[in-house]
C-alpha cells in the first residue's frame, strides 16, 4: 500500500510504477482504492452476479468472467464509473480496468457536496447521507471488492487518499489505515520533500498513527527531490533511529513522466520527456531532427529536472477551461507528443495568438449551459467563432459537443437551456437518463478538411453524457445538414471540415487515433500510455532496491535498506 503524507505527495505516480513494475515480474497485479474523490472519470463495463455479487467487465472481445467470478455471473449492459487514476493503474498492470478497483467514487459539485458513486453507479441515498455517516454503510461493498481482488491476484497494490493521519477521520476512515489493516498490507509512506518540511511530515504521520498500524509502514520514500541526495545525510537514519523505519527511496524531480495529472494541471513541466533523457538540451535531437519516438528512448542518461519540451513547437492546442470543466486529464496524451504545445486558455487574449494551424478543444462540461453562459460572459464565444471562420480547427468533445450546436433544451431541469456556438446545425436535449458506456466506433470514411486523418480509423473510449445530439430539422430544411462522422450520433462534423463534435472520451488516449493525426508530422511512432508506464516502472527499478520490491510482495523479511537489520513483512 502507498500512503502519502499530503495530498500531492505522489501516490498515485507511484501506485501506478509499481503496477507496471511487478507486471513486468510475469505477476498477476491489480490496484485498489477504496474512495477517491474526482471528477475524472473513466467508464469501464461490469458484469454482475446472480447471488449479488459484482466483478470485472470484459475487455475488448472478451466473453467469459474473470477468474473468481460465480458461475451464474451475466455480463451488464450498463457502463459503470471510476476515477481515473484507477483506471491508468489497471492499464499500467496490463489488467482489465473494472468497478472493484476503486468501489467509492466521490464526484465534487460544490465544496461541501459531492454525488456518490458506487460500485461504478451513481446512488441518491448515499449522496444526501453525512460524508461521516455513509462510512459503516459503504464498508461491507469495499472490503469485499478487496477480498475478492486480493483472491483472484499475486499481488494489489493499494492507494491511499490525503494522509493516513487525519485525527479528525481517523474514527470514519475507509480509506487509510482501516484499508491497511484489513488487508495486513505493507505500506510504503511517501512524501513531497520539493515542498520542505519532508522529515516532519514523516515523522509527525508515523508518530500519530496506533502503534499496531505504525508496524505496517515499511519504508518511507522522499519523492521529488532535486539536488545532491548526499546532502539529506544525517537525516534518513536519525528518522530511523526515532521510528525503526527506513528510508528505501530517494526518487529526483521528474515533472516530464507523461502520466495523466490526476487535477489535470499542465504546464511545461509536464511535457513527457522518457527517462533515458539527459537533462542538457546539448544531448537532445537537433531542431529540424526526426521527433519519432524512436529519439526519446536512446539511452542518453538520466530525467531531466525541471526542463521543458527540447522541441520547436509546430502546433498549439488550446484547451478552454470553463468552471465546471470535467475529463480533463484525457488531454495528457498531446502533451506528451513531440512538437505540440497544448495549454489552457481562459480569455480571448490568450486565443488571439492561435493561427489557423492550431487546434481549439472545447473539453467535457460538468455543467454545459453554465459554462456556455461563462464562455460569453468572457467574450470567448466570438473568439472561437473567428478562429473557425477563418479555417482552423475546433473539437468539442461530450458537453463541448453539445456546445457547438445551435441550442441546449431542457425539458426535465437536468442542465438548463440554452443558445449554443452555432458553429454546427445541431440541437441537443438533454435525457433523465445518463449514457455511461464503452464505446468502439469508426468514423467516417469520408472525413474531410482538418481532420481527414481520421477517416476510417477505428477507436475505442467511452460515453458519460445526459444529452442525446441530433440534427436540428428547420436548418436541414433550409439545407444546411452536419456531415455524420459517426454513426449513432456520436460525432458530427461540419461543410468545411474544420468543426468536429463528438461524444466519445479517450480520443486522444487511443494509439491508432493518435498515430493517424500525428505520426505523418513525427515521422514515426507516437509516444503511447504503455510507453509512459514502462518509463514509470523503468524509473523507480533505478531508484529502489529491486530486493526491497521483491520482499515487500514475497511476505518475508523486509530488509532495513540503511543499516541492514530484518524488520517483518506482511503475514
Amino acid at each position: 500500500m502507498v500512503l502519502g503524507t499530503t495530498s500531492g505527495a505522489g501516490k498515485s505516480w507511484l501506485t501506478t510504477a509499481l503496477c507496471r513494475h511487478y507486471a513486468r515480474q510475469g505477476l498477476k497485479v491489480a490496484p485498489f482504492k477504496a474512495q477517491n474523490m474526482s471528477n475524472n472519470a473513466r467508464v469501464v463495463a461490469t458484469f454482475v452476479d446472480a447471488p449479488g455479487g459484482f466483478a470485472a467487465g470484459p475487455s475488448q472481445g472478451e466473453t467469459r468472467p474473470p477468474r473468481g467470478a460465480g458461475s451464474h455471473t451475466q455480463w451488464a449492459t450498463v457502463g459503470a464509473e471510476i476515477g481515473s487514476a484507477q483506471y491508468f493503474q489497471a492499464l499500467a498492470a496490463r489488467a482489465v480496468p473494472e468497478v472493484r478497483m476503486n468501489p467509492l467514487l466521490l464526484k465534487p459539485e460544490r465544496d461541501t457536496h459531492s454525488q456518490v458513486v458506487l460500485l461504478g453507479q451513481v446512488d441518491a441515498e448515499l449522496t444526501r447521507m453525512p460524508w461521516r455517516g455513509r462510512s459503516e454503510k459503504v464498508w461491507p461493498v469495499i472490503a469485499r471488492a478487496l477480498d475478492e481482488l486480493r483472491a483472484e491476484n499475486d499481488v494489489v497494490v493499494i492507494e491511499g487518499a490525503g494522509s493516513p493521519a487525519e485525527i479528525n477521520l481517523q474514527a470514519s476512515d475507509i480509506v487509510n489505515m482501516r484499508v491497511a489493516l484489513y488487508a495486513n498490507a505493507a505500506c510504503l509512506l511517501v512524501t513531497d520533500i520539493d515542498r520542505g518540511g519532508a522529515f516532519a511530515h514523516l515523522y509527525g504521520t508515523w508518530a500519530l498513527l496506533p502503534e499496531p498500524e505504525r508496524a505496517l509502514i515499511k519504508g518511507y520514500v522522499l519523492n521529488k527531490f532535486r539536488g545532491d541526495a548526499s546532502l539529506l545525510a544525517p537525516a534518513p537514519q536519525m528518522l530511523q533511529d526515532l521510528t525503526g523505519v527506513p528510508t528505501v527511496a530517494t526518487l529526483p524531480m521528474w515533472w516530464q513522466h507523461g502520466l495523466p495529472e490526476e487535477d489535470g494541471v499542465f504546464d511545461d513541466r509536464s511535457t513527457y520527456i522518457a527517462p533515458t533523457l539527459v537533462a542538457s538540451r546539448t544531448a537532445l535531437p537537433p531542431e529540424g531532427a526526426n521527433f519519432g519516438f524512436a529519439a526519446l528512448r536512446e539511452p542518453r542518461g538520466g530525467p531531466s529536472e525541471n526542463c521543458p519540451s527540447p522541441y520547436t513547437p509546430w502546433k498549439t492546442i488550446a484547451v478552454i477551461v470553463y468552471p465546471r470543466i470535467s475529463n480533463l486529464d484525457e488531454f495528457q496524451s498531446l502533451k506528451n507528443i513531440p512538437g505540440v504545445r497544448l495549454q489552457w486558455m481562459r480569455s480571448p487574449a490568450e486565443l488571439a495568438g492561435l493561427t489557423p494551424a492550431d487546434w481549439i478543444i472545447l473539453p467535457g462540461s460538468k455543467h454545459t449551459s453554465g459554462d456556455l453562459a461563462w464562455l460569453r460572459q468572457q467574450g470567448l464565444d466570438a473568439a472561437i467563432a473567428r478562429h473557425a471562420g477563418q479555417g482552423g480547427a475546433v473539437l468539442g468533445i461530450c458537453g463541448g459537443l453539445q456546445m457547438l450546436g445551435e441550442a441546449l433544451i431542457d425539458p426535465h431541469g437536468i442542465d438548463g437551456n440554452a443558445p449554443g456556438l452555432g458553429l454546427l446545425p445541431l440541437v441537443t436535449v438533454f435525457e433523465t437518463g445518463k449514457t455511461v458506456q464503452r464505446t468502439t466506433c469508426c468514423f467516417d470514411i469520408g472525413m474531410a478538411g482538418a481532420w481527414a486523418a481520421l477517416a476510417g480509423v477505428q477507436v475505442s473510449g467511452y460515453e458519460i453524457h445526459h444529452g442525446q445530439t441530433q440534427q436540428h430539422p428547420a436548418m436541414a430544411k433550409a439545407g444546411d445538414v452536419a456531415r455524420v462522422a459517426m454513426p449513432g450520433g456520436l460525432a458530427w462534423q461540419n461543410g468545411a471540415g474544420n468543426v468536429l463534435g463528438l461524444y466519445l472520451h479517450g480520443l486522444f488516449e487511443d494509439p491508432a487515433t493518435l498515430q493517424a493525426l500525428f505520426g505523418a508530422s513525427l515521422g514515426g511512432p507516437v509516444p503511447t500510455l504503455d510507453a509512459v508506464f514502462d518509463g514509470l516502472a523503468d524509473y523507480i527499478e533505478q531508484h529502489f532496491e529491486p530486493d526491497f520490491l521483491s520482499a515487500l510482495v514475497r511476505g518475508d523479511a523486509v530488509r532495513s535498506i540503511a543499516s541492514g537489520a530484518d524488520t517483518p513483512g506482511p503475514a
